[in-house]
């Protein structure tokens, strides 16, 4: 098993100074939560589990980078681990929707 998220996930994040969390849904996963703390360079070491539509529970760990584009709004480049199940890795890329 590898990655789950899809163009069908959707997040929503909060921040409070340096901590981040957010809740995730879409596609192959029925809920998600993630928490991460930002590091002085701006980047994210976060944990997140969810449940996914076949009913299992996931749990991993992701080093986030955030970028700004141009426009204002912000890309996150993601290298992520499983630690539950196979405990496969790969890297995700996220990109803010304006709505």
């Amino acid at each position: 098993m590898n990655g789950e998220t899809s163009e069908e996930t959707s997040f929503h994040y909060y921040q409070q100074g340096d901590i981040v969390w957010a809740t995730y849904q879409g596609g192959d996963i029925l809920f998600g939560t993630l928490l991460a703390r930002m590091d002085k360079d701006g980047s994210l070491d976060m944990r997140y589990q969810q449940l996914n539509i076949n009913g299992e529970f996931r749990a991993g760990e992701c080093r986030s980078v955030p970028e700004l584009l141009p426009d204002g709004r912000y890309r996150v480049h993601e290298k992520w681990h499983w630690v539950s199940g196979d405990e496969s890795s790969g890297t995700s890329v996220i990109e803010e929707v304006v709505p």
